[in-house]
């Protein structure tokens, strides 16, 4: 999850000093309840996980298949839309406007067009500037938009909202953070991954390598629930009653003035032309989407990514492991107005500490901010005092996109280590073989390339995994930090399945063994310990990581205490 920094927290600060003038939102928007579609088994989705389900032997109701590359989880998501009859309902922290969410915006739009009922629940802190664009398929007939927990002001930058915001910062800094793609009912997308090019590897600058799962049958109606309680909470207002169309289209012209004329891309939330633009003219980094043409969707082409015209999956031949599940969600009362942490009820990091102490062997943490609070810490004092193993891989400072959260986790290392907690901390570039947790192309889980050559991206990790015992696993939007237990709000999926959790765990293991350092106390302080056989050798300072970095990250750490990260 991309973060706030705290120079534009200081900033907005420094700001609300001088102008002590603060906007209001309009009060919530009274909307009749609206919920998933009633009757999954009645289409072609709904069909589909009959059919899989009546040719496995095992008796579960639900089926599961790992994306870790970017090109099936793009895939997926393109497949749900163009297979969907009756509805679509996508919740989402973060919708940037470029590449490849152009594909997937016009793939919803033709989809509202022959009659599916889009539902799109956004939450509001990155709808500035260009990002804002997104808000035009609101105006879409048979689509509705909604911001959960909106900010006031101008849409023209986010730290121009956050300084109208001082009057509730608190508020402010509650965010949906859960992140679900459904169908029909009858199938969905979980996982860490938002919408955008660094998402699914078209981002020529920086990737986050990250972790979704396809859900399909029972456990989809529990995702479903979650969406229709934040779709009906009183703090999602739908996008007219908050910026109208000829705001967005004011923000356009004013964005598009300000670009050179070669830098120009189409707003990904603005309607294409009858007569599309030539090829060449897109961005670039649409070309990383047709990695997809490979076996996940036979026989696209790049008219057809672009169009967003795309065969159908052939869904029959995708492997599903069936396995017992349940859905881990954080009330929306978790992020409401009252700051009582009795309205959260239990939250989803309640639910991983007590799986977690439940372990008997083996824990495998996958988070890319990792702030553990005295509940954390406390339950790997004790499962290290019965002989558990705890492992955790989290980014370095180098690979870390919020320099604030990465000082967080520093003053923990050394009692983390102490406790006999194994550290592992990815590297920021990626390694011969690329940095990724996919695994066979057959199954939609192909390799995430990059290779370690020279303008290859930067790599940061996004993934959002937990693995206990090698029998249970967990995939979900949170982060194991204080952030994701009290702050945010979160949703998961918890698959008891021995195939499932060793294929994460697996994967996992492939990074710790080739793009992964594993940090230990010595006599002459920390040390980063390469993987035997690595191209990259040991450090006894912050890796990759230049002295600029460093003392930044060391001047940020007094004024970035735990529980505002």
């Amino acid at each position: 999850m991309p973060r706030l920094g705290l120079s534009n927290w200081f900033l907005a600060a420094c700001l609300a000093l001088l102008c002590g003038a603060c906007a209001s939102l309009p009060p919530p928007a009274p909307h009749a309840a609206e919920t998933a579609w009633a009757s999954p088994q009645a289409t072609a989705l709904g069909q589909w996980v009959a059919r899989r389900r009546a040719a496995d032997p095992s008796p579960r109701d639900s089926g599961f298949l790992l994306l870790g590359a970017e090109h099936a989880a793009f895939a997926a998501r393109l497949a749900l839309v163009q297979q969907a009859q009756r509805t679509l309902d996508l919740q989402y922290y973060a919708i940037h406007a470029d590449a490849t969410t152009e594909v997937l915006l016009e793939a919803l739009r033709g989809a509202a067009r022959r009659g599916v009922r889009v539902r799109i629940l956004l939450d509001d802190f990155n709808t500035v500037g260009r990002d804002a664009q997104v808000l035009r398929l609101a105006f879409e007939p048979n689509v509705q938009l909604r911001l959960f927990n909106p900010l006031p002001g101008s849409r023209d930058s986010l730290v121009g909202r956050l300084l109208m915001s001082l009057r509730d910062l608190p508020l402010a800094g509650k965010r949906m953070h859960n992140k679900l793609f459904i169908a029909d009912n009858a199938a969905a997308v979980a996982g860490g991954r938002n919408l955008g090019d660094a998402y699914f590897g078209a981002d020529g600058k920086s990737n986050f390598v990250d972790l979704d799962v396809l859900a399909a049958g029972g456990v989809v109606r529990d995702l479903s629930a979650s969406f229709d309680r934040y779709w009906n909470d009183e703090l999602a207002y739908p996008v007219q009653s908050l910026i109208s169309r000829a705001d967005l289209e004011t923000l356009r012209r004013e964005a598009a003035s300000a670009a050179a004329p070669a830098d120009r891309p189409r707003p990904a939330g603005e309607s294409l032309p009858q007569a599309a633009a030539p090829q060449a003219a897109r961005p670039a980094a649409s070309a990383a989407v047709l990695q997809v043409a490979a076996s996940v969707l036979p026989g696209m082409t790049r008219t057809a990514v672009v169009s967003a015209r795309m065969p159908p999956l052939d869904l029959d031949s995708v492997p599903l492991t069936w396995a017992p599940a349940a859905v881990l969600a954080d009330a929306p009362g978790k992020i409401g107005p009252d700051d009582d942490e009795a309205n959260a009820g239990d939250t989803v990091v309640d639910g991983l500490l007590q799986l977690m102490g439940q372990a008997r062997q083996d824990v495998l943490v996958v988070t890319p901010y990792f702030i553990p609070g005295r509940s954390v810490m406390q339950t790997f004092a004790d499962l290290r005092a019965r002989g558990v193993r705890v492992r955790v891989l989290t980014n370095s400072l180098a690979s870390n996109d919020a320099i604030a959260a990465h000082a967080g986790y520093a003053r923990h290392r050394a009692a983390l280590l102490a406790l006999g907690v194994e550290l592992y901390e990815m590297r920021a570039a990626p390694g011969e073989a690329g940095v990724s947790l996919g695994g066979s192309a057959r199954g939609g889980l192909g390799s995430a390339g990059g290779g370690s050559k020279s303008g290859a991206p930067h790599a940061s990790l996004h993934s959002k995994a937990l693995v206990v015992d090698g029998r249970s696993v967990v995939i979900g939007s949170m982060n194991l930090d204080l952030r994701s237990q009290r702050k945010n709000s979160e949703v998961a999926l918890l698959v008891r399945s021995a195939v499932l959790a060793r294929g994460v765990q697996s994967r996992v293991e492939g990074v710790l063994a080739s793009n992964a350092y594993r940090v230990l106390a010595t006599p002459g302080g920390l040390l980063w310990k390469a993987p035997p056989g690595a191209a990259f050798g040991d450090s006894r300072e912050e890796p990759l990581a230049g002295a600029r970095l460093r003392a930044l990250a060391a001047l940020v750490a007094p004024f970035a205490p735990d529980e505002l990260l």
